[in-house]
Parts: C-alpha cells; sequence; structure tokens
C-alpha cells in the first residue's frame, strides 16, 4: 500500500481551502448583487498561477508573469470601483491569493524584478478595502494594518527561504569545483602512470636497439598502447576540468584491487560486507574508471555509516553490463544511524560523485529498496575513446 506523506496532506487541504474561499467569494459577490465577470477574471488567473503544476508549466509562464498579471487585474479592479464612484466586494479568496502569489514574487522571481512583483501584489492586498470605503479609515485602516503584518511576514519567510536556495546552490558549486580539481589531480596519476610506462620501455627500445638480433616490435607496440592510454585518459576527463586555481592536495587514487581492502576494513561489530566482483575486470576498466568506482563504493559505504547505522547486510557487487562496467551498493539499514548531526555531513556526498561519474560517460542512481535499505547503482561505458 503506497503510502501519503504528511506534507502533501496539508498541501491537498491548503489548495481546497484556498478553492472554496474562492467559490465562496463568487457567490457573496453575485448575492450582494454585483457583477460577477470582474471576480470571475481576477480569482481564475490568481488560481491558475498558484496551483498550475510545476511539471506541466508551460516555459512562458514565469514566475513574472504568474504574479505580475493577477497582481495587477486585482489593483485594476480597486482602481475600476473607485473611478466608477460605487463599491465592490472583496472576500477571503481573493487575500489568500494575492498572499501565496506574494510568496511566489519573493522567492521565485529573478532578482531584478522580484521588488516590482512583490510590490505590485502587496499595493493589491493593502488597497482592496478602499472598494467598500473609499477611504483608508475605520474598518478599512485596522485592515490595512493587519495587512501589513501579513506581508511581512510572507515576504520575510519567502526571503529566508530564498536565502536558503542561494546557500545551497553555492554549496552545490563549490562541491562541483572541487570534485573537479580532485578529477584534475586523478587525471595527473593516470597520465603519469601511462608516461613512466612510456619511458621505460623507451629505455627498453634503446637498449634492444644496440642488439639488432633482438624484435624491437613488441616493445613499440607498448608504448604506442601505454601512449594511446594516455590520450584516453585526457579526453574521457579534462572536458569537465573548466574552472582554474591553486593545485589541489594529492589523494590517493582507488581501483578495483583497492575496494577488496575497502570492504574488508569496513564492517563494525555486527555489519557483514558482501563483495561479488566478476573475474577478469581489472584488465579491461580504465585507469579513470576503477577510480571512479572505488570511488562510489567509498562514498555509499560512508553513507551507510552515517545514515543507516543499523544496517547488518551490505552488498557491494562488480559487474560487466554488456559494454559498461556496474557498480552496486545495497544495504538493508533503516536510518536509525546515531551519529552527532555533525557528521552526518553537508548532503554534497552524492552531488560530487555525480560530477564524477558523468564526466566519464556514465549514470549514477541512488534511492530506498523496496525491501528496505538504500541502493547506489553507478554504469561507467567500458568502450575505447
Amino acid at each position: 500500500m503506497k503510502s501519503v506523506s504528511p506534507y502533501g496532506c496539508l498541501r491537498g487541504f491548503g489548495v481546497g481551502v484556498l478553492v472554496v474561499a474562492c467559490v465562496a467569494d463568487l457567490l457573496n459577490t453575485g448575492a450582494a448583487g454585483h457583477s460577477l465577470w470582474p471576480v470571475a477574471v481576477v480569482l481564475p488567473a490568481g488560481l491558475t498561477a498558484v496551483l498550475w503544476p510545476a511539471a506541466r508549466r508551460p516555459p512562458w509562464l514565469t514566475p513574472e508573469l504568474r504574479t505580475a498579471v493577477p497582481g495587477a487585474l486585482s489593483a485594476l479592479l480597486t482602481v475600476g470601483s473607485l473611478v466608477s464612484g460605487g463599491s465592490y466586494p472583496f472576500g477571503p479568496g481573493e487575500v489568500m491569493l494575492l498572499v501565496c502569489l506574494l510568496f511566489v514574487a519573493v522567492r521565485h522571481c529573478r532578482p531584478g524584478w522580484a521588488v516590482g512583483c512583490g510590490l505590485l501584489v502587496a499595493a493589491a492586498l493593502l488597497t482592496t478595502p478602499v472598494r467598500l470605503s473609499r477611504t483608508l479609515s475605520g474598518d478599512a485602516l485596522g485592515f490595512v494594518a493587519v495587512g501589513l503584518v501579513l506581508v511581512g511576514l510572507t515576504a520575510g519567510f519567502a526571503g529566508y527561504l530564498r536565502s536558503l536556495d542561494y546557500r545551497r546552490t553555492v554549496a552545490v558549486g563549490e562541491t562541483r569545483r572541487a570534485e573537479r580539481l580532485a578529477i584534475a589531480a586523478d587525471l595527473h596519476d593516470f597520465v603519469a602512470h601511462h608516461v613512466t610506462g612510456i619511458l621505460v620501455q623507451t629505455q627498453m627500445a634503446r637498449m634492444m636497439a644496440a642488439s639488432p638480433s633482438r624484435e624491437l616490435d613488441p616493445v613499440l607496440a607498448g608504448i604506442e598502447r601505454a601512449a594511446t592510454e594516455a590520450l584516453a585518459s585526457m579526453r574521457r576527463t579534462v572536458g569537465v576540468l573548466r574552472d582554474t586555481g591553486t593545485e589541489a592536495d594529492r589523494r590517493p587514487v582507488g581501483d578495483l584491487a583497492a575496494i577488496a581492502e575497502l570492504t574488508d576494513g569496513f564492517p563494525a561489530p555486527g555489519q557483514r560486507v558482501a563483495l561479488d566482483r566478476a573475474p577478469g575486470l581489472d584488465a579491461e576498466v580504465p585507469h579513470e574508471v576503477q577510480s571512479a568506482a572505488f570511488r562510489v563504493v567509498q562514498e555509499a559505504l560512508t553513507n551507510v555509516r552515517r545514515h543507516a547505522g543499523d544496517a547488518t547486510a551490505i552488498a557491494v557487487r562488480l559487474r560487466r553490463a554488456g559494454d559498461r562496467l556496474e557498480v552496486t551498493v545495497t544495504d538493508d539499514g533503516h536510518g536509525s544511524a546515531q551519529l552527532p548531526d555533525a557528521a552526518h555531513g553537508g548532503g554534497f556526498g552524492l552531488v560530487g560523485l555525480t560530477e564524477r561519474v558523468t564526466a566519464l560517460g556514465g549514470t549514477l542512481d541512488a534511492g530506498p529498496r523496496a525491501a528496505g535499505g538504500w541502493t547506489v547503482r553507478a554504469l561507467f561505458p567500458l568502450g575505447k575513446s
């Protein structure tokens, strides 16, 4: 049976209240003998802007358009009421819509538009009492005072969430930059490995050249192969290194063989780690892919320790799936780790790991298992570049 999240229930309740309030506005306007078409324009425009699902929202329906149009329509209705010399009611539905639109304007509009759209919607909200009294006095003045508090709270909360969004964007960018610098350090190691092989085989070729009877072709073929692998490593990795900066600290480069050492030293009391590695993988997997696979396993095991300390069975699987290397780490934990909050990390480990995997043309997926626990799965292409 599919579970329903409390957030989904709360959101559904809020949508229902908003729709009911707007229907009440229409009924009250008709019962008071006023024309329905103005409110029948303002309320649907506001409901469309607030309730249109983000996944189905067309590109042209920007936050600026969603907030400016309903806000301007509400303000025009107020101006029209003043110009005509009559009165026109407003209700809780319109007020709730304008509050929601103010939140959208402050949090989601572009920096240059957020202030303008926010002020437009706030002005439309605070001037609605003028439709009835034509002056800001008495009850209308009291509504404006309450409205100012509501506007301040809504704008402040939306601004706070916007600042959190910005901080996360900066943190993700810094994580990606740090991971690119780490990839640069690994690239150095890969190329150094191949170039060292070229140097050794070149020295052998020079010594063999002194003896015409000895065959040079196998040595020259080895030099060619090492140079080709070095160039392939550079092509696969250097494309993502767009940032410049100081040289990153050197980090040890893992490989498939090191994964066995990693899993052997991981288990805590009551845990067991099973490693299933297909034979013969080391020879056909490029060095940079081996390093990324090691980091996938390392990050996945670290997350088990941080977030699923109650896990008893962890499985690490390395196998060839067609022309790709598949790395899978699964656990049966339920997220009852008792580590301090400071030890849980900033939540950006998978961001950097995704950057590393996609840099090599691979994919990374992580999520809960149907039977409980968590799965991290990475696929790396093994085809020649």
